[in-house]
């Protein structure tokens, strides 16, 4: 029997199936949430609605130089994903609000670790 410390490091599932390809899988857990994650500002996108629910304008307002075109691709992409809810309100204009989805609110710890390990090898 291998000792626990033989093989993957710490933070890496040597019972789950899905660590032990060969090369990159879709259905990897990593791969998974990395997507979600994938191209510039959807990080700060989240960062922002960690703060609670968000207006369209709002989040143009705290991201100044991210372009609208951008923006609404990140959104858009943030859903598709399961990470951010889009609530249309009623009422003239329409407003349109953007939370967490409670597993979007769980990127919270995955971005201060990320951070964290940013900060410590930069």
């Amino acid at each position: 029997m291998t000792h626990r410390t033989v093989g993957h490091p710490p933070g890496l599932p040597d019972h789950d199936p899905r660590a032990r390809v060969d090369a990159p899988d879709p259905d990897c857990p990593v791969e998974i949430a990395l997507a979600a994650l994938r191209g510039r500002w959807t990080t700060l996108v989240v960062r922002e609605l960690l703060g609670g629910e968000r207006g369209y304008s709002e989040l143009r307002e705290a991201l100044p130089r991210l372009s609208d075109k951008v923006l609404s691709e990140r959104l858009a992409q943030l859903a598709e994903a399961g990470v951010v809810t889009r609530f249309r309100h009623p009422g003239w204009p329409p407003t349109v609000r953007y939370a967490l989805t409670p597993r979007g609110r769980e990127l919270g710890p995955v971005l201060q670790a990320l951070w964290d390990w940013g900060a410590a090898t930069g």
